[in-house]
């Protein structure tokens, strides 16, 4: 069996590719270089990766290929309603067929013409998504993953699926390794292999080949390798790759798997793509299914009424039986609004490309819909809310405080000089001292680019040290030579600072001017982080003469205070401490020394040498979004790593806090979710993040806390992040937000949407792009409904009351060509409504049409059916001399022309006023003057329709013979008789809007109800209830709202998937 063929090759290429494995594992690096011809210092050569890409192909897993055009077209004809048209094209064939124009061809053409439709109508909606999918796809390739490799010596940034076998890849913390890797350099590299092995702790990995160990258990994965999809976690390293794609081990069992299963499909050969859909989508496809069954009740009974009252076709009397089946599928056809899914996946996907333009990259597009629900936005500070380019503005050391002047990253323009004095202070001990320390323990350097700019390259907290150390002299190249870096712990949100110890054999002081060292002294440790957590680690000072007090209670009392008054300023403050060792304090030989035992043993009995302030100021607009985004009905807090009065500050600088709050409510240190260790009670949680809009000292499991508290509240939480430990929140998110440009691959791939710009501004520019898209969706599904509601209240009345059905077969699904779809795709287009921010947020579990929808579309269905009929019937009495009952009419002389002169009347009728209910249909409660070219799709739409309504009613042969309507025969009457239509739908429906409005705005007081409720800027006396009370509440307060799914924080909201 091809499965079993498959199954079998695959085990042969696994063998194969493990003992190369193996010997990629086992031997000597130098011996994998010349496997793969490579370079360690080099790297490939820009030729031989090309000619590798080529014969290996990219470097991604095997994926299902998304479905051909003509795929796609096969599936169209297998839906559903395809199939109710096919049976209306045979029974339109059997009805003639059995006549008395069985001889005629032309009697055939209705069915003929609905077979061409429906191939046109496959055709249509098979291009549609086949674009749709492409656009998809191309935003799916612009969030590829890069990184850094070594070619022909110099450092790129690629894409990841352009790694080959041979590349030198360098990695770091927060990246994913992109392909199978022998690791030749790993300096406290750690990665987690939870993906490939399901072990959940970080493994340690080294370059070095370590001999096996009697008795020692065989490890999971092979130490001096890491291996494709798992999360570097801490350290860096670099390495050769040894395998990509489905080369790789991740790679080998996704090749067992698909070969074993084989992809999934659909009416045994097509492809099943129903996973792809989004919640909406599904939805709707729901929606759509039900109508269909209540559509088969009402054909039923019209079946009934039908054949009970001997209706008749007037041109082909004697078989109503046939009559009514055709009737029956046609009033079928009319009822299923079949263009809803094609209209919801064009929305959609548009909308996810309009958002590119707007610095957003929506990675699953149900982060789409979900926007529209945010009711609270969780940020980070810095980047986010400020620029991230932060420049020193103040230092401290040996108690003196010093002012350092300049802007931007230019090193040759400002200086340090005393706060009091305002003199040169550049040469001071402590302000070098400390400025030589700092840039000891960075790993950023300063240069210019192309346009001669100074640039930095590394981390933007530490751009402002090396650009003030470059202004009094201490340059980061010069650092970097003549310091050699013997040990690196970089920093972690949880030990909140970073450390490295560099030889300083043979100096006596640190720098030119600088602290002296002690006599013998071999090593410095220097350790750059918070204030606080590094004060805790200080036994002794640094004096501004060059000696050395003791830190004591008061001294640190003093320190914190310095700090306070910096961070009082939105300043971010670092700390710098040092401890000269004559060895180091744990055995360097020893390989098993793990990072924290390094750290822990030196850290210890440091010296504190001083602090530097950097500003990072607030970006342009942020405040404007954040004032939008309240008005909106969202909270905005912001979560950060930084001090509590930096945070306070900047939170007022961009009104998160506002001037009335008490910042002692609103603003609190991370320590009070846990003061003795283990989180506070959920309730107690509950209470604090419902009051509190600034959480600083947040370690990344304190921004999950958050995130799980809010989502008890009933609320829908958005939330922002960065590195590798902002993947958990970032998972269980509503929606999770990655940054673009200081975001790590782990956190991209844990997020819904990433900010190409990490701008906060981006954030409020989606919601908003969100509640358009949606409330977009929400017009054109009532659009459509309302439509075929009249179709089918037309048809249904003629049936009953009988008169002649006003409209054939062909007739009505050229109307759904004509009037339903171009609109429809257009109001998906909609641009948001100028109020769409000061509306509430929806409930997540809020579904598409909502009660007072049901009757806006009732309402406009049943206007648009009394008109109408209205117009159809004084056309029949004008054109059949005075009769409008079908019994009567059939026995007129010519009684089939003069029935196709009325129907043409209420077929122009017909598209002129759905041509003026798509611009009603813009807005449920506003005018329909307002802004009324404000939608430029929806006048190519209307074009379109007018062009096709000309076509069908002039032509000759295919308006006569085809479509049997006569536009040439309906003189000057039927013409002004067909313009009633469209007036009286203008006015009507726009009556029925004031009804809408009043319910619309009921509608928005209990969404207020529900929110204060559930929710927000509780007064700090208040105790937070149970969340299941407070769900009760709400659904007494708003009974057709469903309650919010208590349940759901209980469960992680998606599976964490890393390859």
């Amino acid at each position: 069996m091809p499965g079993q063929d498959v199954v079998a090759q695959a085990e042969v290429d696994k063998k194969q590719q493990e003992n190369v494995a193996v010997l990629d594992a086992t031997e000597p690096v130098e011996k994998v270089v010349e496997r793969y011809s490579t370079s360690l210092s080099n790297g490939l050569e820009n030729d031989l990766a090309a000619k590798k890409l080529k014969e290996d192909g990219p470097n991604e897993l095997a994926k299902q290929e998304r479905p051909s055009l003509l795929m796609l077209f096969v599936m169209q004809l297998l839906g559903f309603i395809i199939i109710l048209l096919v049976i209306a094209a045979v029974a339109s064939m059997v009805v003639n067929g059995t006549g008395a124009k069985a001889d005629d061809p032309l009697s055939y053409t209705t069915g003929i013409a609905i077979f061409v439709i429906v191939l046109l109508n496959a055709g249509i909606a098979a291009w549609t998504e086949h674009k749709a999918g492409g656009a998809l796809e191309a935003l799916a390739n612009m969030s590829q993953a890069n990184i850094y490799v070594l070619r022909d010596g110099k450092e790129l940034y690629i894409p990841t699926n352009s790694i080959v076998r041979g590349d030198v890849v360098i990695m770091g913390t927060g990246d994913v390794v992109p392909a199978d890797i022998r690791l030749f350099e790993a300096e406290d590299l750690k990665v987690s292999e939870m993906a490939l092995t399901g072990e959940p702790d970080d493994v340690a990995k080294t370059w070095k080949l370590k001999p096996k160990k009697e008795g020692e258990p065989e490890k999971l994965t092979p130490e001096n390798c890491v291996f494709s999809g798992c999360n570097v976690t801490n350290g860096k390293g670099r390495g050769i790759v040894t395998a990509t794609g489905m080369g790789t081990r991740i790679g080998r069992i996704a090749q067992l798997i698909a070969g074993e299963e084989g992809p999934k499909k659909q009416c045994f050969c097509l492809p099943d793509i129903s996973a792809n859909q989004t919640p909406l989508q599904k939805n709707l496809e729901k929606l759509g299914a039900r109508i269909g069954v209540l559509a088969i009740v009402v054909c039923i009974l019209v079946f009934i009424i039908g054949v009970a009252m001997g209706r008749e076709d007037i041109e082909n009397p004697g078989e109503p039986v046939l009559y009514m089946i055709l009737i029956a599928v046609t009033l079928a056809v009319a009822a299923i609004p079949e263009g809803i899914p094609l209209c919801v996946t064009i929305s959609l996907s548009i909308g996810c490309e309009d958002m590119v333009h707007k610095n957003v990259l929506v990675r699953k597009l149900a982060a789409v819909e979900t926007l529209g629900s945010a009711s609270v936005i969780c940020s980070d500070k810095t980047g986010t809310l400020t620029e991230g380019k932060m420049t020193m503005v103040g230092m401290w050391a040996g108690d003196v405080t010093y002012d350092v002047s300049g802007k931007g990253f230019d090193p040759t323009v400002g200086k340090v000089t005393f706060t009091k004095s305002g003199a040169e202070a550049s040469n001071e001990l402590g302000v070098r001292s400390t400025l030589c320390a700092a840039l000891l323990c960075c790993n950023t350097s300063l240069s210019k680019d192309e346009d001669g700019l100074w640039k930095p390259k590394g981390n933007s907290s530490e751009a402002p040290i090396v650009v003030a150390a470059r202004k009094v002299g201490l340059s980061d190249e010069t650092i970097t030579e003549d310091y050699k870096r013997a040990v690196e712990i970089p920093f972690s949100s949880s030990r909140k600072m970073m450390l490295t110890v560099s030889d300083v054999s043979g100096r006596e002081r640190l720098c030119e001017s600088g602290m002296p060292l002690p006599a013998g002294c071999k090593y410095l440790a220097v350790c750059k982080g918070a204030p606080n957590y590094i004060a805790d680690l200080c036994a002794q000072r640094l004096a501004s003469d060059g000696s050395v007090a003791a830190m004591t209670e008061e001294a640190k009392k003093d320190l914190l205070d310095v700090v306070d008054e910096y961070s009082s300023k939105a300043l971010r403050v670092l700390a710098v401490a040092v401890r000269p060792m004559q060895e180091m304090p744990f055995d360097e030989s020893d390989d098993d020394v793990s990072t924290d035992d390094k750290f822990a043993a030196l850290r210890k009995d440091l010296i504190l040498v001083g602090l530097v302030a950097s500003i990072d100021p607030d970006r342009e607009g942020v405040k404007d979004s954040v004032i939008s985004a309240r008005g909106a009905g969202i909270r905005v807090v912001m979560i950060t790593g930084d001090y509590l009065k930096t945070a306070a500050a900047i939170a007022k600088n961009v009104s998160i806090l506002q001037p009335e709050d008490d910042e002692a409510v609103s603003a609190v240190d991370c320590a009070r979710l846990r003061p003795n260790g283990p989180y506070i009670s959920n309730d107690e949680m509950d209470a604090l993040t419902s009051s509190v809009r600034v959480f600083a000292r947040a370690k990344p499991e304190d921004k999950l806390e958050i995130v799980k508290s809010i989502q008890r509240s009933g609320q829908v939480a958005a939330m922002t992040g960065d590195g590798v430990n902002d993947a958990p929140a970032l998972n269980q998110a509503n929606i999770g937000v990655a940054m673009g440009i200081q975001g790590t691959e782990v956190a991209k791939g844990a997020s819904d949407m990433v900010l190409r710009d990490d701008n906060f501004c981006s954030i409020v520019d989606a919601v908003e792009k969100g509640r358009a898209i949606y409330a977009g969706i929400q017009k054109f599904v009532a659009f459509i409904m309302s439509v075929h509601i009249a179709e089918v209240m037309q048809i249904f009345i003629c049936i009953v009351i009988g008169i002649p059905v006003m409209r054939t077969p062909l007739q009505i699904l050229f109307l759904i060509l004509v009037t339903d779809l171009p609109p429809s795709i257009a109001l998906g287009m909609e641009p948001g409504d100028r109020d769409i921010l000061k509306q509430r947020p929806r409930p997540k579990t809020e579904p598409i049409v909502l009660n007072w929808m049901w009757l806006s579309m009732v309402m406009n269905g049943a206007v648009l059916s009394a008109v109408i009929i209205g117009v159809y019937v004084a056309a029949l009495s004008y054109f059949c001399e005075g009769e409008i009952f079908q019994a009567d009419i059939g026995l007129l002389e010519n009684s089939g022309e003069k029935l196709a002169q009325a129907r043409t009347v209420a077929f122009i009728s017909l598209v002129w006023s759905e041509n003026i209910r798509s611009y009603i249909a813009r807005s449920f409660d506003k005018p329909v003057w307002r802004d009324l070219c404000g939608n430029k799709m929806m006048q190519k739409a209307i074009v379109l329709a007018q062009i096709a309504l000309y076509a069908a009613v002039f032509i000759p042969g295919f308006s006569t013979e085809v479509l049997g309507l006569r536009g040439l025969d309906i003189e000057a009457f039927g013409w002004i008789l067909a313009i009633a239509g469209p007036v009286g739908t203008l006015i009507f429906c726009e009556l029925c809007k004031v009804i809408t409005y009043f319910q619309m705005q009921a509608y928005q007081r209990r969404l207020a109800e529900q929110s204060d409720l559930a929710v927000t800027y509780a007064p700090k006396e208040e105790k937070a209830s149970s969340s299941a009370a407070r769900n009760d509440e709400v659904a007494a307060v708003v009974p057709d709202l469903e309650a919010p799914n208590t349940q759901e924080s209980a469960e992680p909201k998606k599976e964490l998937v890393t390859l």
